[in-house]
C-alpha cells in the first residue's frame, strides 16, 4: 500500500511556499554574506586606521547638522539601507536633538572651543519647536561672550531661523534667504476613489476632526480651514517674533508680496543675494574661499589640510559625550514617546501599545527610577493603544513615581491622551497639542469587486459576519460603530475634564479635534506650563523629592546580533561613496501620495477607532 499523500490543494499551496520560502533564503544569503563579508573588510579597516579625536585650543566647533532633528532615531536596518542605497535610494539621515543641545552646552564652558561655525545646510528638517530649542540652547552659549558665525550658500525657512541666533550670517554670491510663510496643504481623493469604486465609510465626533476628509472630500472643509488658519497665524507669530527680535527686522517685512518682491528685487538687478543684505536677513555675501580665508584669520590654519583650526559636530561629540551612563544613586528615567501610536511592539521611531507600555513598566519595577519624565512627540493614532500606555502611567503614579510630560514638535489627538494622566505637562510655545477628537474608519471595496466579476456570498449564524471589505457594512452595523465612536469621544473628554479640573461642557468647546499651539493651550489649561526637557526632568525631581539625581534614558534594547551588524555597518559607512539622487516635483507628488498611503495602512487599531491629528506636518 502507498503511503504517499494526495496532492490536494492545502498541501499543493504548502509545496509552493516551500518552494518560495528556499527561493526567498538563497536569495537573502547570496546578497548578505558578501555585504557582510565587505563590511567586515571595512570595519576592520576603519579601526586600524582611525586617529584619536582631540580638541585644540582655539578651535572652531563646526555645527553641521545633518538630516532630520528628532527626539528619537528610527531602528534601520544597516543591511536593508545598503541594499536600498545600492538602488539608488537615499539615504536617512537622523540627529538627535538632546545630542545637539549638549554639544552645545558643553562647548558653552570649553575652554578650547572658541567659537561656533553653524553649518545647516545638511538640516532637512526640525519643526519649529525643536529649533527653537536649539535656538535656546545657541542664547546661552553667546552669554559666555563665544561667537557664532554661520555659513551657507542657501537657507530655506527652517535653516534661517538657526542661522538667525548667529551674530554674523555668511551667504554665498548665488545664494537665498527663502522666506515664504507657513501653509497647509493636502492631497484630497475623494473622486479618485469613486473613480477605483473603493466605498468610505466613516465615523467621527468633532467638528475640527479632519483626519479623515482627504478620502470623503475634494477640498479642505470650511471648519478646518478656520481652524489650520489660526494654527498657523500662531506659529508664525512665533516663527517672525525669533527673526525680528535676533535680526532686529520688522515681523511684518520678512515675507514680501510676490509684486514687493519683484520690485525689490529690480532694485538690485536682479541679484538674490544682494537682495538678503539690503533686507539686513543676511551680513556678508562670500564665496566658500572667502569664507574659508576668514575663519583661517579668526581661528588660525589646521595642523594638517587647508581648513581652519575646527572639530566637527560629530567628531566633539564622541569626545565630549560618556560612553557609559552609570547610575549609583536615584534616578529619574526618561522615556521616548516618538512618532504615530500603533498597536503591538514597535522599533524606535513609533509608538507600539506594547512596547513603549513595557519601557514604562520597565521604569516602575526600576527600584533606582523615583520619577519618569515621558517625552511626547506624536501626532496620535491607535486609540486602543493610546489607552494602554495610558494605562501604564496610571500604574507608575500609583506605585508612587511621579510623572511629567514633556511635549515636543506635537503631542495631539492619542499624543495628548497618554499625557494627560501626568502629573504635570510642559510644551513649548509652538507645540501642537489637542486634537481632542476621535474617528472610525474602514474602507471597503464591495463596489470594486462586482465590477471586476468577483462577488461574495455566503451564511452565518447572524448578520455581523456579513460585514466585511469585500461585502460592505450595513447601515445598522454602522450605526454601532459611530456609537462606539460617541463613546470613545465622551471618555476623551471626560478623561480631560477629570485630569485637569475641568467641566465636561468647557472640555467640549475647546476639543472637537480642534488644534492648539502650546501657549493657546496654556491659556485653555490643556497643559501647566511652557517649557522644555530641562524644565521637565527638574519638575519630576522636585515631585519625587529629589536633592540629587541622574538621569536615565530607558529604551528599547537591541539584539547582540542588531548591535553586531549596526556597528559594524556603522563602520563601514564611512567609507561607502554616498549616492545622490536629484529630487524633482513629481517625486515630490508621488512622495506625498505614498506618505497618504503609509498612514492609510497605519490604521490598525482593533475596533477601527483612531484619535489622530491631521495638521501636525505642519510642525
Amino acid at each position: 500500500m502507498s503511503t504517499k499523500k494526495p496532492l490536494t490543494t492545502k498541501n499543493t499551496l504548502k509545496l509552493i511556499w516551500s518552494v518560495i520560502n528556499f527561493i526567498r533564503q538563497l536569495v537573502l544569503n547570496i546578497v548578505f554574506f558578501p555585504l557582510l563579508f565587505i563590511g567586515l573588510i571595512l570595519a576592520v579597516f576603519a579601526l586600524s586606521s582611525d586617529k584619536p579625536i582631540t580638541v585644540e585650543d582655539g578651535s572652531a566647533l563646526i555645527l553641521n547638522l545633518n538630516g532630520q532633528i528628532v527626539d528619537q532615531k528610527h531602528y534601520v536596518d544597516p543591511l536593508e539601507a545598503a541594499i536600498i542605497e545600492s538602488k539608488g535610494g537615499a539615504k536617512q539621515s537622523e540627529t538627535l536633538l538632546s545630542d545637539v543641545i549638549y554639544v552645545i552646552n558643553n562647548a558653552a564652558h570649553d575652554n578650547r572651543i572658541k567659537a561656533i561655525v553653524l553649518d545647516v545646510s545638511g538640516m532637512r528638517g526640525a519643526g519649529i519647536s525643536k529649533t527653537e530649542a536649539i535656538g535656546n540652547a545657541l542664547a546661552k552659549f553667546k552669554v559666555t561672550g563665544k561667537k557664532i558665525y554661520a555659513v551657507g550658500d542657501y537657507y530655506n525657512q527652517q535653516q534661517y531661523l538657526l542661522a538667525s541666533y548667529a551674530d554674523k550670517i555668511y551667504l554665498n554670491p548665488q545664494g537665498n534667504v527663502s522666506l515664504e510663510g507657513i501653509g497647509i496643504y493636502r492631497l484630497f481623493y475623494k473622486s479618485a476613489l469613486e473613480k477605483l469604486k473603493i466605498t468610505t465609510h466613516v465615523y467621527r465626533v468633532g467638528t475640527f476632526k479632519s483626519a479623515v476628509e482627504p478620502y470623503i472630500r475634494d477640498d479642505m472643509s470650511p471648519a478646518a480651514k478656520e481652524a489650520n488658519q489660526v494654527l498657523i497665524n500662531d506659529l508664525w507669530s512665533s516663527y517672525a517674533k525669533v527673526i525680528s527680535t535676533n535680526r532686529n527686522i520688522k515681523a511684518e517685512n520678512l515675507v514680501l508680496s510676490p509684486k514687493d518682491y519683484l520690485k525689490e528685487l529690480d532694485s538690485v538687478d536682479g541679484d538674490d543675494a544682494k537682495l538678503t543684505v539690503k533686507r539686513k536677513l543676511v551680513d556678508e555675501i562670500a564665496t566658500s574661499e572667502q569664507i574659508r580665508l576668514a575663519m583661517i584669520k579668526e581661528f588660525g590654519k589646521a595642523d594638517s589640510g587647508h581648513s581652519y583650526n575646527n572639530i566637527d559636530f560629530n567628531d566633539y561629540l564622541s569626545v565630549v559625550k560618556p560612553k557609559h551612563n552609570i547610575i549609583l544613586g536615584d534616578a529619574v528615567g526618561i522615556v521616548v514617546a516618538k512618532g504615530t501610536i500603533l498597536n503591538g511592539s514597535q522599533q524606535p521611531g513609533n509608538i507600539g501599545g506594547t512596547s513603549t507600555s513595557e519601557l514604562l513598566r520597565k521604569a516602575r519595577f526600576d527600584s533606582k527610577i523615583k520619577a519618569v519624565v515621558l517625552r511626547v512627540d506624536s501626532p496620535g493614532g491607535s486609540a486602543f493603544a493610546s489607552e494602554q500606555i495610558r494605562q501604564q502611567i496610571l500604574a507608575l503614579k500609583a506605585a508612587g513615581k511621579p510623572v511629567v510630560v514633556s511635549m515636543g514638535s506635537y503631542a495631539a489627538s492619542g499624543g495628548y491622551w497618554i499625557s494627560a494622566s501626568s502629573d504635570y505637562i510642559y510644551a513649548t510655545p509652538t507645540t501642537l497639542t489637542g486634537s481632542i477628537g476621535v474617528f472610525g474608519m474602514i474602507n471597503t471595496y464591495e463596489n470594486a469587486a462586482n465590477y471586476l466579476g468577483v462577488h461574495t456570498d455566503g451564511v452565518a449564524t447572524s448578520d455581523w459576519p456579513s460585514a466585511s471589505v469585500t461585502n460592505g457594512i450595513s447601515p445598522t452595523i454602522g450605526k454601532v460603530i459611530q456609537r462606539g465612536v460617541e463613546h470613545n469621544y465622551h471618555n476623551f473628554i471626560s478623561l480631560v475634564a477629570n485630569e485637569r479640573n475641568m467641566s465636561l461642557k468647557d472640555v467640549d468647546k475647546i476639543a472637537q479635534g480642534r488644534v492648539w499651539t502650546g501657549k493657546r493651550a496654556l491659556d485653555l489649561g490643556l497643559v501647566d506650563a511652557i517649557g522644555d526637557m530641562t524644565d521637565a526632568v527638574t519638575k519630576a525631581s522636585e515631585l519625587a523629592k529629589l536633592k540629587s539625581y541622574d538621569t536615565e534614558v530607558i529604551e528599547k534594547e537591541l539584539s547582540p546580533e542588531q548591535l553586531f551588524i549596526q556597528e559594524l555597518f556603522a563602520q563601514a559607512s564611512v567609507y561607502l561613496p554616498e549616492t545622490r539622487t536629484k529630487v524633482s516635483l513629481l517625486n515630490k507628488i508621488i512622495g506625498n501620495i505614498d506618505t497618504s498611503l503609509t498612514q492609510l495602512s497605519m490604521f490598525d487599531d482593533p475596533n477601527n477607532i483612531y484619535m489622530l491629528c491631521e495638521s501636525c506636518n505642519v510642525q
